[in-house]
């Protein structure tokens, strides 16, 4: 057991004080003096019983005032840390976040279904270390390849548009996601790369993002996301939004490419059920074996000095104004 705030546990000093003015009151008051006209009525000594007792509320309230000291120190107790062995693969979610994605040809949206997805993909897969990249005219790293999974769901949860240049950068999303993984160790990698769109901007063409991910042996799983034809889109009028059909377009021999010049498999996903299949095939997938360090869990134990604490109070006052009065 540690203390999370150590420093709390000088207010015990201040004990000393409250004992020693109570200490000093008592000796005090062995000498008292007053002046009476007839002494029958104190001619009889008090129980020796009592006299002793009239200090165990004192006592108690200064065992309650320790143990609260104790309690708001946040006493804290952890398991140690150690190392274990798992099977998994590396695996980077590389997801458009453009514009287009708020099309409704999927439910809620394309891209809250993507999400929805992703997230219990991250949930079934515990093993294995998963890291988020998101690109529209822009890519940037949402989340590194980590093991926390809590982590990994809360930043997905934090994915929607506008936060970045819109357009499709397809290529520098790929070469985002394989910059995550070409310095790992672990024998399978893989990118799950998936788009609605037609690549239109960014600085690095698709084919060479696809030329690295396979230098550095990983796997590219492609998705195209949208309905066959057109899709409902909300659209910004002078009236408001309002939903309009527009034209799918979806680079399917771009996609294709890159799968097959990788490894992978090219998806295409026209609903929330169809988006399930690439899960289904990354299950499928080898594992290697990896060391993931286990993280402390933490208890908190300032409950049983909180509850004695309490407990002293309340014999304090029963003590006081109960057990001492029934003496004689």
């Amino acid at each position: 057991m540690f203390f999370e705030y150590p420093h709390l546990l000088f207010l015990e000093f201040l004990l000393l004080p409250l004992i020693a003015l109570y200490v000093f009151r008592e000796l005090k008051g062995r000498i008292p003096a007053m002046t009476v006209s007839d002494v029958r009525q104190w001619s009889v000594n008090p129980s020796r019983l009592k006299i002793w007792m009239r200090h165990i509320p004192f006592i108690l309230r200064m065992i309650a005032l320790a143990l609260i000291i104790v309690a708001i120190a946040r006493p804290r107790s952890s398991k140690n840390f150690e190392k274990v062995d798992t099977e998994g693969i590396d695996i980077v979610l590389d997801m458009d976040v453009s514009t287009s994605m708020l099309a409704r040809d999927f439910k809620p949206d394309r891209i809250g279904a993507a999400k929805d997805i992703a997230i219990e993909f991250l949930a079934s897969r515990p093993s294995d270390r998963i890291g988020i990249v998101v690109f529209a005219g822009e890519s940037y790293t949402q989340c590194p390849v980590t093991t926390d999974r809590v982590s990994l769901i809360n930043m997905m949860k934090e994915i929607q548009t506008g936060l970045i240049d819109d357009g499709t950068a397809i290529g520098n999303g790929l070469a985002t996601a394989v910059a995550r993984l070409k310095d790992s160790d672990a024998k399978s990698k893989v990118v799950i790369l998936l788009t609605d769109g037609v690549n239109n901007c960014g600085e690095i063409a698709p084919e060479t993002a696809a030329d690295i991910a396979q230098t550095y042996g990983i796997r590219v799983y492609t998705i195209g996301v949208g309905a066959m034809g057109e899709a409902p889109y909300p659209v910004q009028t002078p009236w408001g939004i309002e939903v309009q059909n527009v034209k799918v377009e979806i680079d399917e021999n771009l996609l294709k490419s890159i799968a097959d010049k990788t490894g992978g498999k090219y998806f295409r996903a026209t609903d929330n059920t169809k988006l399930m299949e690439i899960y289904s095939e990354i299950n499928k997938m080898e594992k290697n074996r990896t060391t993931v360090d286990s993280f402390p869990i933490y208890s908190e134990q300032f409950m049983p000095f909180a509850l004695l604490a309490l407990l002293a109070l309340l014999l304090e006052m029963l003590f006081k104004y109960v057990i001492i009065k029934k003496i004689p």
